[in-house]
């Protein structure tokens, strides 16, 4: 048996279920690409309630894109702060 009830609530509240085809996808992504622009549309669509696929796969790449910054980040400092302990290091050993 389906279970509709999600499909009710979520057409009472007023979002829209239609499926995003692939080539929606691909533009999306291309879009979310995009250095400033895309991180505008990324925000907007996170909590935008016309599409709720679009809007999940909006939040999917923000939290992709959360996680990429944060790994960044953390890379960032293990890179620098090894780079100075070997700098001084050699500064130690002359």
């Amino acid at each position: 048996m389906i279970n509709s009830s999600v499909t009710n609530n979520d057409v009472n509240r007023g979002y829209s279920t239609e499926p995003l085809s692939p080539w929606t996808y691909f533009g999306l992504t291309l879009l979310f690409y995009l250095p400033i622009i895309g991180l505008v549309f990324l925000i907007i669509y996170s909590f935008d309630n016309t599409n709720i696929n679009r809007r999940n796969f909006a939040r999917s790449y923000f939290c992709l894109f959360m996680l990429s910054v944060f790994l960044g980040i953390i890379l960032s400092v293990i890179g620098t702060t090894t780079g100075l302990f070997t700098m001084m290091m050699q500064r130690l050993a002359m």
